[in-house]
């Protein structure tokens, strides 16, 4: 029941969305990236069954920050989608190697993808992240549907 909830809600922003009647060029563009996603089926390792192996921090500012650049986590052909939006979050720490605690905000912003509804898009989770002595909850977009190789959001740290 929950499934076809989502897929309901997926329908209907990507319906609601859709009223700009596209150009040649946006085709290409959408196509372009469309193709992109379809190579996003990375494999992730994990830790322990919670945690996954990070390696790495971003230096891009955006990544994970805002919707246009979203962690991909995967997992939802495996009905692990939201296990692995926790795996994510479990393997960060605070700046100076807080504890983070974290929780989802909600969905939001449609993202194509052939691993989503119908195979064209998906909608991204919204997580809110603090730590102990944080002035502020921080937001991280995270998209179950694909999968690339992770690293944490500039300002984070790993679990070691």
């Amino acid at each position: 029941m929950k499934k076809l909830g989502l897929l309901l809600l997926i329908a209907a922003f990507t319906f609601a969305c859709g009223t700009k009647k596209a150009t040649s060029t946006s085709k290409v563009s959408k196509e372009v990236t469309i193709k992109k996603a379809n190579k996003k089926n990375y494999k992730q390792t994990l830790r322990d069954r919670y945690t996954f192996v990070i390696n790495e921090i971003s230096t891009d500012e955006t990544y994970g920050y805002s919707p246009e650049n979203a962690v991909e986590v995967g997992g939802v052909k495996n009905s692990e989608g939201p296990l692995n939006e926790q795996r994510y979050l479990n393997a960060l720490e605070g700046p100076n190697g807080e504890e983070v605690t974290y929780y989802r905000a909600g969905s939001c912003c449609p993202v194509p993808s052939e691993n989503g509804f119908m195979g064209k898009s998906a909608m991204l989770d919204n997580y809110r992240v603090t730590w102990e002595g944080s002035k502020d909850t921080v937001s991280i977009y995270i998209n179950m549907y694909d999968s690339t190789k992770l690293k944490a959001p500039k300002g984070f740290t790993l679990k070691k």
